[in-house]
């Protein structure tokens, strides 16, 4: 053999053996100096594979993504003897049993089993092997097969071949599928993805797109073929676009479809195409073996790890589950579909998380639930005590009565959830279309805002003073039924002096007339009324200490009583009244419910599009949380769904969708 021409086809070199008896006899120079040898058919095989040293594959990656030669390593397995020789990487891919090992030894190989091929179940090809044909100067790789029952994870062996293909010139997709199949246009367009988004940036230089060929073999059904107004590419990317699958980095796409019969198959036309994009040098050219390494680790380096799979589901719970997701959380309902036609709740037992526009917090008596009872009990709705002064809110178990209370004595205590003896905190899902309660919780605040704005307009409509006229109010409003009404009195009733328009009005405790400061600046207690403490008094009363002994059976208590309790009102009226005079957007933002849109963002009317500014206020519509003028929401509704009970500021546009 002549080592300084090359390799040599192992083909071209076995019909050579095959025609050496018959060259031998026929000349008689030969024959005549020979000892009489005879060579049978086994020995004649002996020494044609013996005579030619095989080329065989070697594994490049294992399954683990691991590179199993050097750089030093790589043209040496490969037999490249020349390294500055430019090559180019033609890899294979498809389904596991597709005959992706038999494609490359009858394309580049002469059938020889440069890869291995196996009958068996077992796949023959685990990770990537490489070998090279010096003929066509290219590297071959073939790949394991996916959709295989190989032990290698299915995410890290579609990691694998998507780095394999991205040092590829040329990609071959072999399938023997009688139709194509998803899993093609999934894995295709996953490639042109990843290609896109990862690896261009990764390879740097060498960032050309591959070409892909789909060799498509088929036994009973026909391949795809051209119409009159398509190519067959053409039709092939159409089946792409409706798989939702993008081919925009690959290079060129091809398709070649083949029926067979009968064995043997086809692969001429697949010879064909191939060689014409090899020599196609417009996308990639050559390269170097060293360079075609290179790129490879740097993908492998970048892009590995350890990733795991999914549990197979063969029915997950989404087919059968109902579709509704926590608003808070995000989980999934776990009850089947259709439980509300049955009227059962949606529920999940996995645990939810707080959210502060949610105030998804359920609050349990914490003594009940130490006897073993676990009872839920709600916050009530926030009062306006007489329209005037915040009373807070209570919370009452029905077993214990009431547990807690926000305000007591005119000031706060501490929150429920600070108070360990009170009630325990879970927190709830938020299913859509329900939990009302929670919904509504999330407009308190801006309910309170609305009333500070209700009261702050109805004072500002009245003459007086807002501290005199709230005072007014709620002295009336809890007077004891002796007492003179405010309204009626215009005079002291001592020193019948009138009233300027800022004096005060003072009820005597033991008479109930109205009296000036001056005339009313004295104080004893006035048990017969049920005042046993000093308490405000008028001149004559104070001078009249005949003790007056009265049973208790006939002390007004009750209408007393009120009172009492409205003199601490009445000291807080004033800082009351003050926090009505300051601006209100000071406290909007933090009263706003989630959903509305912010004064920043608002900056125009969301109908009429007219700015906002001194001579247009800027008004929220209850229902989308957009924000408009008054002549776009004129009109009034309830929004149950968004906490909004009774009617509310609602614009045109929401009026119009019902």
């Amino acid at each position: 053999m002549d080592r300084g021409r090359g390799p040599v086809q192992i083909s071209s070199l076995m019909q050579s053996l095959d025609s050496l008896p018959s060259v031998i006899a026929s000349d008689s120079r030969i024959t005549s100096n020979l000892p009489d040898i005879t060579v049978d058919s086994e020995q004649l095989t002996s020494l044609k594979l013996y005579s030619v040293t095989e080329r065989k594959s070697f594994l490049l990656l294992d399954e683990h993504e691991f590179l199993r030669v050097s750089s030093s390593e790589f043209a040496n397995r490969l037999g490249c003897s020349d390294a500055s020789a430019k090559v180019k990487v033609v890899s294979i891919v498809g389904n596991s049993g597709d005959g992706k090992s038999f494609t490359l030894n009858e394309v580049f190989f002469g059938g020889e089993n440069v890869f291995q091929t196996s009958n068996e179940q077992t796949s023959c090809t685990i990770g990537v092997w490489a070998a090279f044909d010096p003929c066509t100067n290219v590297i071959a790789l073939d790949t394991e097969g996916l959709l295989g029952t190989t032990a290698t994870c299915e995410i890290q062996r579609t990691r694998l071949l998507l780095k394999v293909l991205a040092v590829s010139d040329v990609v071959i997709y072999r399938t023997k599928a009688e139709r194509l199949h998803a899993d093609m246009f999934k894995f295709l367009g996953s490639a042109s993805q990843a290609f896109t988004r990862h690896f261009r940036a990764a390879l740097g230089n060498v960032n050309s797109s591959p070409a892909v060929i789909i060799f498509h073999e088929t036994h009973d059904t026909l391949p795809l073929k051209a119409t009159h107004s398509e190519t067959v590419e053409d039709v092939l990317r159409s089946y792409f676009s409706g798989s939702k699958a993008k081919t925009d980095a690959f290079s060129s796409l091809r398709y070649i479809g083949t029926q067979t019969k009968r064995p043997p198959t086809n692969f001429s036309e697949l010879k064909e195409v191939l060689r014409a994009e090899l020599n196609n040098t417009s996308v990639r050219s050559a390269r170097q073996t060293d360079i075609v390494y290179q790129a490879l680790k740097v993908l492998n380096d970048k892009f590995s790890g350890e990733v795991t799979d999914p549990p197979p589901m063969y029915f997950p719970d989404e087919y059968f589950t109902c579709a509704s997701k926590c608003l808070s959380c995000g989980r999934r309902c776990e009850a089947s579909m259709g439980h509300q036609k049955d009227e059962q709740p949606h529920s999940c037992q996995q645990r939810c998380c707080y959210q502060a526009q949610f105030k998804n917090v359920v609050y349990t008596c914490n003594t009940c639930y130490a006897n073993g009872h676990q009872v839920v009990v709600t916050p009530s709705e926030p009062s306006w005590f007489g329209q005037h002064a915040w009373s807070g809110y209570t919370m009452n178990c029905p077993y214990c009565g009431e547990i807690y209370r926000s305000r007591q004595y005119w000031y706060g205590n501490k929150d429920p959830n600070e108070s360990e003896d009170v009630v325990r905190l879970e927190y709830s899902h938020v299913w859509p279309g329900t939990n009302a309660q929670i919904t509504n919780s999330q407009n308190t605040a801006q309910k309170v805002l609305d009333g500070v704005t209700f009261l702050s307009e109805a004072v500002a409509s009245v003459g007086a003073q807002p501290t005199r006229y709230l005072t007014s109010c709620v002295a009336d409003l809890i007077a004891p039924k002796y007492w003179r009404p405010n309204h009626e009195i215009l005079v002291c009733h001592y020193c019948k002096k009138d009233f300027a328009a800022k004096e005060t009005k003072h009820h005597c405790r033991a008479c109930g007339e109205g009296f000036c400061d001056e005339c009313s600046s004295y104080s004893r207690p006035v048990p017969e009324q049920g005042w046993p403490e000093p308490v405000r008094v008028c001149k004559p009363c104070f001078e009249n200490k005949k003790e007056v002994r009265i049973l208790p059976a006939s002390v007004d208590e009750i209408g007393v009583r009120p009172r009492r309790v409205g003199e601490a009102v009445v000291n807080t009226i004033s800082s009351v009244a003050s926090v009505l005079q300051y601006p209100k957007e000071f406290i909007k933002d933090s009263a706003r419910p989630s959903y509305w849109v912010s004064d920043q963002d608002a900056k125009a009317c969301a109908i009429c599009n007219e700015t906002f500014g001194p001579q247009l206020s800027r008004h929220h519509c209850r229902d989308c949380g957009k924000g408009v003028c008054h002549t776009c929401s004129p009109k009034q509704r309830p929004v149950p769904y968004r906490g909004w009970e009774a009617p509310v500021r609602v614009c045109n546009a929401c009026i119009k969708e019902d």
